[in-house]
């Protein structure tokens, strides 16, 4: 038990969070919200902002007070994390987080629980069915110890970097060189744009001057 959720803070693993409640209200997200993280024990959520610095991926999932059930898929495979949603009863899987470089050791438990503040909330989870998947990995795979690695996620950059995003993506890091150069050349383009129309309406002016002399 703890304050994340119903679960401790801190802890190792992968968390998926279905977030009914909006506890920042700068935020532009759309709740309920889905949302991935995963920890090696160093990181903290931050029920505040939720769990905005630490979010790996999100998308908006319509789940509350419906009439029908409402259904999460939760796929790991070779270090490849997805969540996809069937919330509208058409039996259909709408995608929401897709995420590459996902790294988790075996040997953990899966796990539900459930937290509330001053707003009560019901939620109940009809059932959990497990599935383990078999594909083939490289020859390297073999001879890692996956007991004892380190929950971690290749990032392009830190989850603290994360800001506010109302499509739930993840961000990419800081600029990168093919980013630099669209940026140089739009301000190039811009300024061109801004000479001709200069040197037009300057062009002008001078025929104007002239029909008065």
């Amino acid at each position: 038990p703890g304050p994340v959720f119903g679960s401790k803070d801190n802890f190792h693993g992968l968390a998926i969070f279905l977030d009914t409640y909006p506890n920042d209200e700068a935020t532009e997200r759309v709740f309920p919200y889905i949302s991935a993280m995963v920890n090696n024990g160093s990181l903290t959520y931050d029920h505040s902002k939720d769990g905005r610095w630490t979010e790996l991926a999100g998308c908006t999932a319509d789940l509350r007070n419906q009439n029908h059930d409402t259904f999460l898929a939760i796929r790991y495979s070779r270090g490849r994390l997805t969540v996809m949603t069937d919330v509208e009863d058409k039996n259909e899987w709408k995608n929401c987080i897709d995420i590459a470089g996902v790294q988790l050791p075996t040997g953990y438990f899966f796990g539900a629980s459930a937290g509330t503040g001053d707003l009560s909330d019901n939620h109940d989870i009809i059932s959990m069915k497990l599935f383990q998947l078999m594909v083939e990995h490289p020859a390297e795979d073999e001879t890692i110890d996956w007991t004892k690695i380190e929950p971690s996620v290749s990032l392009l950059k830190s989850p603290k970097d994360n800001v506010d995003d109302p499509t739930g993506n993840f961000r990419s890091g800081p600029l990168t060189g093919w980013k630099v150069f669209l940026l140089l050349l739009c301000a190039l383009l811009g300024i061109i744009v801004c000479a001709v129309v200069g040197a037009v309406v300057f062009q002008k002016r001078q025929e104007r001057n002239k029909r008065f002399y």
